[in-house]
């Protein structure tokens, strides 16, 4: 399946407790760079006039006022985390808008997570009031279609919990990972853009360092790559300086333009 160009639109690229973090005084936390100014980890992908949304993070009401989003035609989940998956509540605008049910596409245990936390949603009860109105679908290592789309499940490990990033073609959106497993690494030559996870330069337990998310780049020699899940020891003047020129890092309302790929 060809794929058409398609535009990404960075809403979120901090870590699961944002930037500025609540109580903290540090340089970053303090900054006036806007690029430092960074919500949960979410992007918008627009392909031919439909919008597909990666996680719904608890910011979803603010990142859709401020980037203006007009209607979600999909959203595809990474995993069952609360900052990747808290403000589902918040799609029930566009239902309203959009006069219908909008799919959602999520692995058998992120759905899982999902049904629990917003039972209401899918319990079958009557309601009083409105509800999302979702077309659950369940993923597997199998490439599905969003509107249109072939995205093509990445399986990378965070921590010791196995979850998805996903390719859709010429481009890549891995968040949360630790590790990428060569199979996976496999799935992502030939990108021209590529998201990975760097969170810090000390290491984590279920996080990419920018160091090692700077050896992934080397491997796989994307056209351009930007790091995600951006915690408060990364104030971006300074640490974008010190990365190559084909490696920025994402800030939110970041737009980037992706070319096609046959």
């Amino acid at each position: 399946m060809s794929a058409p160009a398609c535009r990404i639109t960075v809403l979120g690229s901090g870590t699961s407790v944002g930037v500025p973090t609540i109580g903290c005084h540090c340089d970053v936390c303090e900054s006036t760079d806007p690029r430092d100014q960074r919500l949960r980890p979410s992007v918008l992908v627009t392909v031919e006039g439909r919008n597909i949304l990666i996680d719904t993070t608890p910011d979803l009401r603010t990142q859709a006022l401020r980037a203006r989003i007009a209607r979600v035609d999909a959203v595809v989940f990474t995993h069952s985390h609360a900052d990747h998956l808290m403000g589902l509540d918040d799609l029930r605008p566009f239902n309203f808008k959009q006069k219908g049910q909008i799919p959602i596409f999520a692995s058998p245990e992120t759905m899982t997570a999902i049904q629990r936390c917003f039972a209401y949603i899918f319990d079958g009860g009557k309601k009083e009031s409105n509800i999302p109105r979702l077309d659950a679908r369940i993923i597997s290592d199998a490439p599905f279609e969003v509107c249109g789309v072939e995205f093509v499940p990445v399986p990378v490990l965070h921590g010791s919990q196995t979850i998805y990033g996903f390719r859709f073609g010429g481009a890549a959106y891995l968040t949360d990972h630790s590790e990428i497993p060569e199979a996976s690494l496999e799935l992502l030559r030939g990108l021209d853009v590529l998201f990975l996870d760097a969170l810090r330069y000390k290491p984590h337990p279920t996080h990419s360092t920018v160091e090692r998310s700077l050896r992934t780049v080397e491997k796989l020699e994307p056209r351009r790559a930007f790091f995600t899940h951006i915690c408060h020891d990364l104030g971006h003047a300074r640490a974008e300086s010190m990365l190559p020129p084909h490696v920025r890092l994402a800030y939110d309302g970041l737009e980037i333009e992706v070319r096609g790929a046959a």
